[in-house]
């Protein structure tokens, strides 16, 4: 069954292996695309991983399906596909679906599993980025001498298993009615790896942000003043004195040895900067014993994990972000500083100069942690200049990675492959 096509009401299948409360990049993106749906007059059906506790909230419009997934490495994403498409095609047959969205890579389905899911509704392919281009970017961490690259049972899977892995994301995005990736580099990477240029229907469409939640510093906002001096006072650095953020996965792909290398080159210039690193993962203790080495224990604090409220609060208090990662399908942490109005040193490789530049902030040799400190103490240097790209990095948001804007383009899609999946049949 096919719905209407020039207005809402459309179902959807969202099918992603993350959802609030297990977020990551993929989890906040179907967060907000699933309600923007619902609010347009949508209804949304997501299907993702059971066995995190805590986000029980009921949302008009948006069913939430949790299924079984083995817990080991890599395997879990053809088992989740196993049981998400299982559930799809129950729920189907109670209440038809108008198209499905899958997000790529983390759900691994075979042939046969794309043609059922084809022979439901049309079927719209996410790539968040590629297998192998995890692999790549682990190989390339190990490369520069990050530690611990392949002791996380995860990465150690990636490393054996990518190329096996790959041929599933292979047959979603050749065989999906319409492929959309998150970067012009992610379109490149499979174009490149699998021969798909030309021969597939792909389009590119960068997530956005929340604009309403990463809001620049303004002093005449009841809070933002109170907030910035308590957060800055608790890592004790004063106004006259850099603050640097790091966001992202406590994980040696990040980049956080490179980091650490440059924040001790950066001291010797700004000897009373601080770092400040938010993160989940299992390298805090090797991060903190590396920063007790170098002698820097006092000039860096690590957040484990912070709800995006307090997140935004934390961009706010700010001076500068850096960005170290070695491989990102996108990579959504520059979008909230400039979000946020605050500049943004990333690495000079992947989507990254898709979305940064020496406007908003600048770029690094990636892996070079010389070039990293160069980048920033250059743009710390400069105080009236951080901030005009700080002002940049917010106008560059809003007109060009707000989330309603991928939201709208979505939805377009949506309607592109339920109409051509309509001519395909008459």
């Amino acid at each position: 069954m096919l719905g209407p096509l020039d207005g809402p009401d459309m179902h959807v299948a969202m099918i992603s292996a993350e959802y609030p409360p297990r977020w990551g990049g993929m989890g906040s993106t179907v967060h907000h695309l699933s309600r923007h749906l619902a609010e347009s007059g949508n209804r949304v059906t997501i299907i993702t991983r059971n066995g995190t506790p805590g986000d029980n909230e009921k949302i008009e419009n948006i069913d939430v399906i949790r299924v079984p997934w083995a817990r080991i490495p890599m395997y879990f994403t053809r088992s989740y596909a196993y049981h998400a498409l299982k559930e799809l095609e129950k729920v189907h047959k109670a209440d038809p679906f108008d198209v499905i969205h899958l997000h790529l890579p983390m759900i691994s389905l075979n042939r046969e599993q794309i043609k059922r899911c084809r022979s439901i509704a049309p079927v719209v392919a996410s790539l968040h980025g590629s297998w192998l281009g995890e692999r790549d970017g682990l190989i390339a961490a190990r490369r520069m001498g990050e530690p611990a690259v392949f002791r996380n049972p995860n990465d150690l899977a990636i490393l054996l298993t990518a190329k096996h892995y790959s041929k599933f994301e292979k047959f979603a995005a050749s065989m999906a009615d319409i492929a959309v990736s998150n970067s012009d580099a992610t379109r490149q990477d499979f174009e490149q790896r699998y021969g798909l240029a030309g021969a597939w229907n792909c389009e590119t469409v960068h997530w956005g942000v929340d604009d309403k939640l990463f809001t620049p510093f303004d002093e005449s906002i009841p809070g933002h003043a109170e907030s910035r001096g308590s957060l800055r006072s608790r890592y004790g650095v004063s106004e006259d004195s850099p603050l640097i953020l790091a966001v992202g996965r406590l994980a040696a792909r990040k980049g956080y040895t490179t980091l650490l290398r440059a924040f001790s080159l950066i001291r010797e210039s700004e000897t009373h900067a601080k770092l400040l690193i938010v993160g989940r993962g299992g390298m805090k203790s090797k991060i903190m014993s590396q920063a007790s080495r170098m002698g820097l224990s006092d000039a860096l604090a690590i957040e484990s994990s912070l709800p995006f409220e307090e997140l935004s609060e934390v961009y706010r208090a700010s001076d500068l972000t850096v960005f170290p990662s070695y491989y990102e399908g996108q990579g959504l942490i520059p979008l909230e500083s400039m979000s946020s109005g605050v500049p943004i040193v990333a690495t000079d490789e992947g989507p990254i100069p898709e979305m940064v530049d020496e406007h908003v902030g600048a770029l690094f040799e990636m892996g070079d942690h010389a070039s990293l400190a160069e980048a920033v103490i250059a743009e710390l240097s400069h105080r009236n200049r951080l901030a005009k790209k700080g002002e940049n990095g917010r106008k560059r948001v809003l007109e060009k990675f707000t989330f309603k804007q991928s939201c709208q383009r979505f939805e377009s899609i949506y309607n592109s492959a339920m109409k051509s999946r309509i001519t395909d049949q008459s």
